[in-house]
């Protein structure tokens, strides 16, 4: 049975994991925790063994990073990002923090400098090209005001820590989503063999753009239409240096890391025509261009 992944495109919904576990399944299921937290809603299901606390520390780890990324009331963001409005050098001082910026400049060379942080229609002129950031003396600073926006990447980035979580805890085999658009999976499926999810097409009821399987890696699924872009709280998708980004388009990615799928399916989404055929591969990096007068199911090259 396959995963119905939806990431707002239709108003679909996530196949619960217990539904994907056959009759007398190899690894049973032994516990599940859902709560709130990103901004969403987190599943996390367990088959066969490892401690007993091991979700709670899943959960707890994922409540640390939302605690620290959050920008929606105080935290380690909102301290950093007063500076670096009010065009100050800033320590970083919370782990997490530091943990998440130093993705992000990796990721620079990996999107291709698609995906940006701190591209803001409200903060023309700013974006990644003009922070200074030093790991390894876990320091910012920027050229010009601006704010950091976590929302991009934190979802994939708190299942890496959920994930690291449950494999300290001797978790072999369990399955998180977060917000349906976010996706990793520990081990093979509970039955054997590869998780298998399918990316539904919102132009056409009961269609799918592309299935796919998963073994110890992530998903991640952005779009720029669907019922999850209108949300009053979501920010506009921003190509970096020109203006929100209106092509109907999904991407769809898989990665070993769910901070790296979440910032490549971001930057598919907004790179250019040129941009994105150079992070396309065909295979774990997908862009299906969602116009009504588009093929079915075809990828972009």
């Amino acid at each position: 049975m396959v995963g119905r992944v939806p990431a707002g495109l239709g108003g679909k919904i996530l196949t619960r994991a217990s539904t994907l576990i056959q009759a007398a399944p190899a690894k049973p299921a032994t516990g599940v925790e859902c709560f709130p937290a990103m901004g969403t809603r987190i599943e996390l299901h367990r088959f066969g063994g490892g401690d007993a606390d091991a979700l709670s520390r899943a959960r707890a780890a994922i409540e640390a990073v939302d605690d620290a990324l959050t920008i929606h009331r105080p935290s380690a963001a909102t301290t950093l990002n007063d500076a670096l409005l009010a065009g100050r050098r800033s320590p970083i001082d919370d782990p997490i923090l530091l943990d998440a910026l130093t993705r992000i400049h990796t990721a620079q060379e990996l999107t291709r400098g698609m995906f940006d942080p701190v591209a803001d229609l409200r903060l023309p002129g700013s974006g990644w090209g003009h922070v200074r950031f030093d790991a390894r003396a876990a320091r910012i600073e920027c050229s010009t005001p601006m704010a950091l926006d976590f929302g991009g990447m934190g979802k994939g980035f708190a299942l890496d820590h959920a994930v690291a979580a449950l494999r300290d805890a001797g978790v072999d085999c369990a399955l998180l989503s977060a917000g349906e658009s976010s996706i990793a999976v520990i081990g093979e499926h509970p039955l054997g063999g590869a998780w298998p999810f399918a990316i539904p097409d919102p132009r056409v009821d009961a269609s799918t753009l592309v299935e796919i399987e998963l073994v110890d890696e992530a998903l991640s699924v952005s779009a720029s239409v669907g019922t999850n872009v209108l949300a009053p709280e979501r920010a506009a998708m921003i190509r970096p240096g020109e203006g929100a980004v209106t092509a109907p388009r999904c991407a769809v990615v898989i990665d070993r890391l769910g901070s790296s799928a979440e910032m490549l399916s971001t930057a598919l989404i907004v790179a250019d025509d040129a941009r994105a055929a150079q992070l396309c591969d065909g295979r774990r990096r997908l862009l299906f261009d969602l116009a009504p007068s588009a093929p079915f199911r075809t990828p972009v090259r």
